[in-house]
């Protein structure tokens, strides 16, 4: 039985001795201790301090980009950036249906409408070719931007996802948006440390964000950051997440409506000393990944997936992709995670019997985010075909990653 088969590998991998393998799960063995421990002595723990700053300098210096702005978590980061685009109530914002619900939910606190786009398997994420076509038929030039002649709203933005660490094809996204004068932000959130065609993301659009969440490739706790190569949109970033607060001696004066969603000194030096040691987790990763790859090689009905030819990855969050093709087994008889009232395919039955069985044998796994457009707030949003989308939905499963693995079990 091919879940079995699947199962096995993964113990042969992970050499795990009945040791319980999480899905991801953050290291601390460098300066972590010693940071946190300055900023509690000192009393600087709050949104002003010094590691803030650092921790800005040190993303800002590995990314390439001129300004970093630290933020209170991924989404917040992500919500900012859409406002600083100039993402309106009523516009619509272009989002892959294959996505953490966060890249939509930032749309909707614009009081925007997120329009849901195709996927493709070679990437994981927006498909750039199948877009430019979509929107050369809904798609009308106005002297307010882009228009929807469907819905009769501005398409103002557009949001590809790095998805599990894996670069979106940008160079043919980048004349899709010159094409149809759409402001682009990468949702890098899985993506630090992963690079498009030798630079790293966060690049493109005229912002990009992270998220240091604790199952990220490093954490902070909590956390995110805007990235841009806009000096201008930078310094609105801060001040805006800082409340719109006009420095003072003492006085307290606003200028705008603001966001209280500055990052924690205390959270950024946790940050600090785990960006210290991200190309070793880069490293680590990446052995990992290669493991895996030649573990499940010649396994028929299922792949590991590996990076475009034009990128290098961080190899986030590893993914299986079962064949979608699978022939009716007794295994394909469990409970299954599908809404009800859903029937199965016999690759969504395979899917779900190796969640069972992993998790049950004290492996982390889990199955892809369910789409976007099938959750229940989402549901009336507009939306192009996505079929690829929801054959990888129905393909996808995570399986344990990260540096920590290397140490304790690889």
């Amino acid at each position: 039985m091919l879940a079995q088969k699947i199962l096995a590998v993964l113990e042969k991998v992970l050499h795990r001795n009945g040791t319980q393998v999480l899905l991801s799960e953050p290291i601390f063995r460098g300066n972590e201790w010693a940071y946190v421990k300055d900023c509690l002595d000192t009393n600087w723990v709050s949104t002003v301090g010094g590691y803030v700053d650092r921790l800005e300098e040190m993303l800002a210096e590995f990314t390439g980009v001129r300004r970093a702005v630290a933020m209170v978590n991924g989404t917040a980061a992500l919500h900012l950036s859409l406002k600083l685009v100039g993402v309106e109530p009523g516009d619509e914002v272009l989002v892959p249906a294959l996505t953490f619900v966060a890249t939509a939910n930032a749309v909707a606190y614009c009081s925007a409408v997120p329009h849901f786009v195709d996927s493709e398997e070679a990437t994981l994420g927006l498909d750039a070719d199948k877009l430019r076509d979509y929107l050369s038929g809904i798609a009308q030039a106005s002297p307010a931007g882009c228009r929807n002649k469907v819905t009769g709203r501005i398409i103002r933005a557009v949001v590809p996802v790095h998805t599990f660490g894996h670069p979106v094809d940008l160079d043919p996204l980048v004349e899709v948006c010159r094409r149809f004068r759409l402001e682009m932000v990468e949702d890098a959130a899985e993506a630090l440390g992963s690079y498009y065609k030798g630079r790293h993301t966060g690049n493109w659009g005229r912002a990009a964000i992270l998220s240091f969440n604790g199952n990220k490739i490093i954490t902070t706790g909590g956390g995110g950051a805007i990235l841009t190569n806009d000096e201008e949109l930078g310094k609105l970033a801060k001040h805006l997440s800082t409340t719109a607060r006009i420095p003072q001696q003492w006085g307290f004066f606003h200028d705008q409506t603001g966001f209280n969603y500055r990052l924690p000194n205390i959270n950024a030096a946790l940050g600090c000393a785990q960006l210290e040691q991200l190309p070793d987790f880069l490293e680590k990763n990446r052995t990992l990944a290669k493991r895996y790859e030649q573990a499940f090689r010649g396994l028929e009905g299922v792949e590991f997936f590996t990076e475009p030819g034009f990128a290098r990855s961080n190899y986030w969050l590893n993914v299986l992709l079962l064949a979608e093709n699978q022939p009716p087994a007794a295994e394909s008889s469990c409970e299954s995670q599908a809404a009800p009232g859903q029937g199965l395919t016999e690759v969504e039955r395979l899917r779900d019997v190796v969640l069972k069985i992993t998790n049950s044998r004290g492996i982390g796994t889990r199955p892809a985010w369910t789409l976007m457009h099938k959750l229940p707030m989402f549901g009336a949003s507009p939306r192009m075909d996505l079929t690829v989308a929801e054959s990888i939905e129905r393909r996808l499963i995570n399986i344990p990653s990260g540096a920590k693995l290397s140490n304790s079990y690889v």
